[in-house]
């Protein structure tokens, strides 16, 4: 693809979740939440935010697919397809804790090639490139607020964090070698290896919409992604309904810490 085209799918990005964002922060915290079939939590924001968000997909790039988390789970028979977290972090939203945030992920052929996330109440935008092995022509790296980020070469110790989900609290029975951070985010949990800021991250049950995103942009920072049932998510399968598959994951500052930390967190893939 020309190098318009990933302007555009950029410009597209940053100009439609900020857009939404605007709207959210003027309900952020002001709202009641209904309690979904899997337990999650969903408010008019989040119904409002994903019809908004796929409507303007569609109206930008008629040819494109789109899965979302509140409408469409069924991977599309398109080669390109946008995967939509309209809020990631709904409790903190409908709570008032400023870390969710609205996640934008680009496949080419059923592999995130683009993420996108905007973190409204903080201020941030991460996004990345990650062609993979589908042969784009395509930029490369990833950023925050614009600038480009890596992820650390710091070695496990009591200094360095790791991020843990609400159902990845098990593994702390045992003494864990690093300080512990919980944000309610998925996104966010597995964003702070990729901008080098921990070491390490674990999410027992995300859906394909909390890591479609920072799939991409964690990996363009040069951080490792290990799926702990050691089945790889990608590519998405046409016609395949998404809206139960869990993907528990790890991810690790550097490949070679995936040695050392999936036998203190892989009993999560249980959860």
């Amino acid at each position: 693809m020309s190098q318009n085209f990933w302007d555009e799918v950029l410009a597209f990005a940053e100009a439609t979740t900020k857009t939404v964002g605007q709207k959210l922060l003027e309900d952020f915290g002001q709202v009641q939440a209904d309690l979904k079939a899997d337990g999650s939590l969903v408010t008019r924001c989040d119904r409002w935010a994903d019809d908004t968000l796929r409507a303007a997909i569609y109206q930008q790039f008629p040819d494109h697919g789109v899965l979302s988390e509140e409408v469409e789970h069924i991977f599309p028979a398109t080669d390109w397809c946008w995967i939509i977290d309209p809020i990631d972090g709904t409790t903190n939203f409908t709570r008032g804790i400023p870390v969710w945030g609205i996640s934008l992920g680009l496949l080419y052929r059923g592999t995130p090639v683009f993420g996108y996330v905007a973190m409204p109440p903080l201020n941030q935008s991460f996004y990345g490139y990650w062609p993979g092995e589908g042969g784009l022509e395509m930029p490369r790296g990833a950023f925050c607020n614009g600038r480009p980020i890596h992820s650390s070469d710091a070695t496990p110790d009591k200094t360095q964090f790791f991020s843990l989900c609400a159902r990845s609290t098990s593994v702390l029975e045992k003494p864990f070698p690093c300080k512990i951070r919980m944000l309610g985010s998925a996104a966010y949990n597995l964003l702070l290896v990729g901008a080098g800021w921990a070491i390490g991250a674990v999410e027992a049950t995300p859906k394909i919409w909390d890591i479609a995103a920072v799939w991409a942009i964690v990996q363009a920072a040069g951080a490792t992604w290990v799926p702990l049932d050691d089945v790889e998510p990608f590519p998405l399968m046409v016609g395949k309904d998404y809206s139960t598959r869990p993907y528990p994951t790890l991810a690790t500052a550097q490949a070679p810490l995936e040695e050392f930390f999936r036998p203190l967190v892989q009993q999560v893939a249980n959860s």
